[in-house]
């Protein structure tokens, strides 16, 4: 599977009317009148914390018991429309084992979001989160969107992290809090969409300060001479 959406992404860049096909078809599940963007996602955690099924469940609904370790990273698309514009999302699933640490930067150099995902039954990968944000703050993009996930809500029996303390590093961090189960499909597709509309609101911020500063250099320039 994982290997079949790293395929894909390659086909995509060897053949580039792949990517005009893909655009065509994400324009055409646009809103109508809708901006159009293409963020960069990049999912961030240890081992075993649910990062692949936390994607696979938002991208095709599925959830499997057995989910076979990312190797390297995996690559998938997804597009949802929000009020504000077409989010069509270019995600990248990182492995989580320590021995591919390495390349992890080439997937968040650049992106405009990042989801740092813990297990809530294991305070271990609570902790390893903490490491990958301070990461992502000193190496990564400037202002992303970051979301700090806790999945596996499914298992709160078994809780080693407090949802308290997830809270308040997560507000300490500027990032927003969100707990999930892609067992159950609880918040997987209200984590997305809280993206989805974080990233368009920043981007029609961002257009409206362009266009503010365009306005600006055509009136000093009609008022010279």
């Amino acid at each position: 599977m994982i290997a079949c959406f790293c395929l894909f992404y390659d086909l995509k860049l060897s053949f580039p009317f792949l990517s005009d096909f893909l655009s065509f078809i994400g324009q055409s599940m646009a809103r109508p009148g809708n901006k159009i963007i293409q963020p960069k996602l990049v999912l961030l955690g240890d081992m075993g914390t649910g990062k692949t099924s936390l994607v696979l469940r938002f991208v095709k609904g599925q959830f499997l018991d057995h989910q076979e370790p990312t190797i390297g990273a995996a690559f998938f698309t997804q597009i949802l429309s929000v009020s504000e514009a077409t989010v069509k999302f270019d995600i990248w699933d990182t492995a989580g084992q320590e021995r591919y640490h390495s390349l992890a930067p080439m997937y968040y150099r650049g992106a405009a979001a990042a989801v740092v995902v813990y297990d809530i039954s294991s305070l271990d990968t609570f902790e390893r989160a903490k490491k990958w944000v301070q990461e992502l703050q000193k190496q990564g993009n400037p202002n992303p969107v970051m979301a700090l996930v806790a999945n596996k809500s499914d298992l709160d029996s078994k809780r080693e992290v407090q949802i308290q303390d997830a809270e308040e590093f997560a507000q300490e961090n500027g990032m927003f809090f969100m707990e999930t189960s892609a067992k159950t499909a609880h918040n997987v597709n209200e984590l997305f969409y809280e993206i989805a509309k974080k990233l368009a609101r920043a981007y029609s911020s961002k257009q409206s300060q362009v266009n503010l500063r365009n306005e600006t250099q055509e009136r000093r320039f009609c008022c010279i001479g």
